[in-house]
């Protein structure tokens, strides 16, 4: 019996079932969510290339530009303190102009690439300072860990891949690479930048095929750290619903402090209608409240019993009835105005206790 007592306890605490929206709600509001880095690294390495290869032609002949001016103006110029600062502020000018379009889509692709993995996400968890982090002895097993190891073939396979499509690239240009010695040095840097776009561009989509499968690994990581036990769904459960034990006896409470205040609410009844021992009910005729009698107090079997030994206390007359006692008990609750089905057989008993109260 222990070991088996044993077995069902680790089976109960093995994280086998998946996670609870309020799991996963709470993992991201701490900012623990399934992102690749790479995908990132890719769209901004196809971004920033991308925008050379549309742009470069107006970034060169910038920087063309901002030499020539350069030499031919600052240079002739007997530097000042006030013509230092203009040049200075000049030329920043031009570099802004010049890396605009680069920041520009980097700092798209940067937003974009994180909306695509992880949506709309603010949290300041993960740069918050944890003394745990200082404790080598976690930084150990987080360096020599199945989770590092994976880290460190990525790394491999990410370094072979890239190295084999850029020297695809420059294996497909040779000749033009070969050529450079018999041509000009702005043909030769024309050529050299068009090879850079062009090796960047594939290593940017060889990345993001490499990113797409990492995403996948990052998901699948994240869904089985996130796994919970069938414990901690029990747990979870006492805490949004509360625990079932606690929510029977708050119910109980609730039930004997109804049924107190409908015990003192009986003296006031005008009559018992009873079946006569299991079903009990109390009703009260009263103009002011309600045009038809009402229900006061209604009971079965030990609830029954109680009302009417409270009712022979407060000499309440009690009426044997047993149709009229059981369809008041289905069809009204405490509070209720009888159903007009039974005003005539309620009008007759009222009648009756009214006279024998009269003749008392």
């Amino acid at each position: 019996m222990f070991l088996v007592r044993l077995d069902l306890q680790f089976f109960a605490g093995e994280k086998t079932e998946k996670a609870t929206p309020k799991k996963r709600q709470e993992s991201r509001k701490k900012g623990q969510v399934a992102k690749s880095a790479d995908v990132n690294t890719a769209i901004l390495l196809l971004a920033s290339f991308s925008i050379l290869l549309t742009f470069g032609g107006f970034i060169l002949d910038k920087t063309l530009d901002v030499f020539r001016h350069s030499f031919t103006k600052y240079m002739l110029v007997n530097p000042t303190e006030q013509s230092v600062q203009e040049i200075f502020v000049e030329l920043s000018l031009d570099a802004a102009i010049i890396l605009a379009p680069i920041l520009l889509a980097t700092l798209i692709a940067g937003v974009a690439a994180n909306m695509m993995q992880v949506g709309f996400l603010f949290s300041t968890e993960a740069i918050q300072m944890k003394l745990s982090k200082l404790d080598p002895i976690q930084g150990f097993k987080r360096i020599y860990s199945i989770r590092a190891l994976v880290e460190m073939l990525k790394s491999i396979l990410k370094i072979v891949f890239v190295g084999v499509v850029t020297f695809a690239v420059i294996w497909m240009h040779l000749e033009d690479i070969l050529l450079l010695s018999q041509k000009s040095i702005g043909s030769a840097i024309i050529v050299l930048s068009k090879l850079t776009v062009q090796m960047g561009l594939w290593a940017g989509g060889a990345l993001l095929f490499l990113s797409f499968l990492d995403y996948l690994y990052q998901r699948f990581d994240f869904e089985k750290n996130l796994r919970m036990s069938k414990q901690d769904i029990k747990d979870e459960y006492k805490k949004t619903e509360g625990d079932p034990l606690i929510k029977s006896k708050i119910k109980q409470k609730q039930r004997e402090m109804a049924m107190s205040r409908m015990m003192q609410d009986v003296p006031k009844a005008d009559v018992i209608i009873t079946n006569p021992t299991h079903y009990a009910i109390a009703l009260k005729y009263d103009e002011s409240k309600m045009d038809a009698p009402y229900v006061v107090a209604k009971g079965v079997d030990f609830v029954a019993q109680k009302i009417k030994e409270i009712a022979k206390a407060n000499e309440i007359i009690t009426i044997e009835n047993r149709p009229l006692a059981r369809a008041l008990y289905s069809q009204a609750e405490i509070g209720d105005a009888v159903p007009e089905e039974f005003f005539k057989a309620v009008a007759e008993i009222l009648a009756y206790v009214y006279r024998l109260k009269e003749k008392i």
